[in-house]
């Protein structure tokens, strides 16, 4: 006879953790089912090399809601976050760099070198981005409104959001209704001269999406970005221990509060009885029954692969078919037997200007070129590329005097033309050392190991249909009410008692916990009722 549990939780990602958590202190019973040997999803850390361990995918948190770390109390659980002076370097083909430090003011200097226009501008800019970002931020937090049939809790939200926006004044609400729709480029250009610095902030409008700085809607991702992080550039905070420290953290808040989480447990199907999830069916025969299911795994693996398709109608199967998650991020990580010396910061020495972000997005017009060829199924041949060295932040992540070198690389779209990613993963490594190798000429000599993790890879190893990180394209049209469909934004699926929660769900921006715990949130209320 099968076991029957309270809920089932589809995937140990950082999401599901959250969602089992809250879920546990609303008085069930939560069984975390994770496929692979740890918890984590994509924050996760693990061993390059022998004696190298790095954040094998995310290397930089959301930043996680500040609720959820308190309610989880993830710093009791060991979690420690560092935030470094600098924020984000970018580098120049000329053998410049503009140097962004994480303190507003000390960044406005570093620009006055550039422009004291700009350097003016980045404090104005800054502040308009703080005041919309947490406007958006209590957006966030909601419930997506049942747009036909609004509940009085609909409602509420939707009043307390109306006059949070009333509140901002005309010029700022003004610009959230302008900003939202346009490409990031035009936006960084209506307030800064300096190129460099338009790329940098830009860059941060189109990471992880299959869009360049001039496609419409680009300017919401920077906005949505700020809600957490009002830092025009983006901030950085690193656990102590990679990625995996967070989820670890997680799991260990979630045990406490009643969960039980069992690895290696590969889930073949999603069992579903007259229109209702009644539990899962494990790759090893295993059935295990529950009140109700709730996927942390991406919208389409959940119901598209995971429940028969015969359960679902086909205008709902043709819609999900349609949702956008093709991802455009490849990420290499590379063990090193040195730091590698960076052209454009030789002479103001030390290691500090390494520890933040390292960015090569030079100008709008770089970022677009590369947009260019993943649209027609090419990867680029002189990327976005971000870059972390985790190990100046934890030196046990490598051996005395070496070390970790983590690395984004964009576009690397998830369909390649007339060629797949197993014959181009070397190409790929290639083009990436290449171009950082133009900025730090000895980094190829430093290469002890690499670690190349294509979009299939992703989908393959990790679960994340298409290789998008965000569980689908982050775009006006998959967004808030429509993500991942209309109609179905309320964390709920058209079968009944099947619940979603990971990223392809409001307000999916990645490391932050916020689908998780919207998303119990919901299911709560509806199995109480």
């Amino acid at each position: 006879m099968a076991e029957t549990r309270d809920v089932i939780i589809v995937g140990g990602g950082h999401n599901g953790l959250v969602a089992a958590f809250y879920l546990a202190k609303a008085g069930f019973k939560p069984l975390v089912l994770e496929r692979r040997a740890q918890v984590g999803g994509a924050a996760i850390t693990e061993e390059l090399h022998p004696g190298f361990r790095c954040s094998t995918l995310a290397h930089n948190t959301g930043p996680l809601r500040a609720d959820i770390v308190r309610d989880m109390q993830l710093e009791r659980h060991g979690l420690k976050l560092t935030t470094p002076d600098v924020g984000t370097v970018s580098l120049l083909p000329d053998g410049r760099a503009l140097v962004l430090y994480s303190d507003a003011k000390k960044a406005a200097q570093e620009i006055a070198q550039w422009s004291q226009k700009d350097a003016t501008a980045y404090a104005d800019f800054g502040l308009a981005l703080g005041k919309i970002g947490k406007v958006i931020g209590e957006a966030l937090a909601l419930t997506p409104p049942n747009i036909d049939s609004p509940s009085s809790g609909d409602l509420w939200g939707m009043l307390k959001t109306g006059r949070s926006i009333r509140n901002l004044g005309k010029k700022d609400l003004y610009r959230v209704l302008r900003w939202g729709p346009m490409a990031v480029a035009d936006l960084v250009a209506e307030f800064f001269d300096t190129e460099p610095l338009r790329a940098t902030i830009a860059a941060r409008g189109i990471f992880g999406t299959f869009l360049g700085p001039w496609s419409a809607g680009t300017a919401l991702v920077l906005m949505l970005r700020a809600a957490a992080d009002a830092t025009p550039a983006g901030s950085v905070q690193f656990p102590a221990g990679g990625a995996g420290a967070i989820t670890l953290a997680m799991a260990a808040a979630v045990k406490q509060a009643g969960v039980e989480i069992r690895t290696g447990a590969d889930i073949a199907e999603i069992r579903v009885k007259d229109g209702v999830a009644t539990g899962v069916v494990l790759a090893s025969g295993e059935e295990i029954s529950a009140r109700a299911v709730v996927s942390n795994a991406d919208p389409k693996r959940t119901l598209m692969r995971l429940v028969d398709p015969a359960h679902l109608t086909p205008d709902f199967l043709q819609k999900i078919k349609n949702y956008r998650s093709m991802g455009t991020v490849a990420k290499i990580n590379l063990a090193l037997s040195a730091l590698p010396e960076f052209t454009a910061l030789k002479t103001r020495g030390g290691t500090d200007l390494l520890r933040g972000r390292i960015l090569i997005s030079p100008e709008i017009d770089y970022l677009e070129r590369a947009f260019d060829e993943s649209k027609y199924g090419n990867f680029s041949r002189n990327p976005y590329i971000e870059i972390t060295f985790p190990s100046l932040s934890d030196p046990a992540f490598a051996p005395a005097g070496q070390h970790v070198m983590s690395i984004y690389m964009q576009y690397a779209p998830y369909k390649l033309k007339d060629s797949d990613w197993e014959s181009q993963r070397k190409a790929l490594g290639e083009t990436v050392v290449k171009t950082i190798a133009q900025y730090a000429p000895n980094l190829p000599q430093t290469i002890l190991r690499h670690q190349i993790i294509t979009p299939k890879d992703l989908e393959e190893t990790y679960g994340l249909t298409g290789g998008h990180i965000f569980h689908g394209e982050l775009a006006l049209d998959q967004f808030f009410t429509m993500r991942p469909l209309l109609d179905w934004a309320r964390y709920r699926t058209p079968i009944e008692r099947l619940y979603l929660c990971g990223s392809g769900t409001h307000p999916g921006t990645g490391l932050t916990g916020g689908s998780g715990a919207n998303a119990a949130r919901e299911i709560a209320k509806a199995l109480k009722k």
